[in-house]
């Protein structure tokens, strides 16, 4: 009997609950990304443009659904408290390499409007570190991202 309900919960609730989470791991991204560009007190449509772009490839998302995302997160980074939110989803959910590349990510935001503002990569420094990035793989994330912008 308990096996039967365990069953049940298994194939039924738990595909919920993980959309749920796969909805949160994409904001929490969108949210990263967006604070970047609202970083240096200007959010330019370069920046928005990239992190639009950026959402949408990673996440193979259509142009309004991604658009959605970017409003909620938006709202996200408006209401939070702190980057830990954020990162510690991330931390659970990604590997190495895949927050290596949401660095990354961070940095094509950062150089979308070909200018490096110190607060852009002070916040960029602070949340790889947060997703314990090596120095190493910081560095070459942001080598890799100015070579393509």
């Amino acid at each position: 009997m308990i096996e039967a309900i365990r069953k049940f919960f298994e194939a039924n609730m738990l595909p919920a609950a993980s959309e749920h989470d796969e909805h949160g791991l994409r904001l929490a991204c969108a949210a990263l990304l967006y604070e970047v560009a609202r970083m240096d007190f200007k959010v330019q449509g370069a920046e928005l443009d990239a992190v639009a772009r950026l959402v949408q490839e990673k996440f193979g998302l259509a142009p309004d659904v991604a658009g959605d995302l970017l409003a909620a997160a938006e709202q996200e980074v408006h209401n939070a408290v702190s980057y830990h939110e954020f990162t510690s989803l991330i931390n659970q959910r990604f590997s190495y390499e895949q927050k290596t590349r949401l660095v990354e990510m961070m940095w094509h935001v950062a150089f979308a409007d070909h200018h490096l503002d110190k607060y852009e990569e002070h916040l960029i420094r602070k949340v790889a570190d947060l997703l314990y990035i090596s120095h190493v793989d910081f560095i070459q994330a942001k080598h890799r991202a100015q070579a393509a912008d």
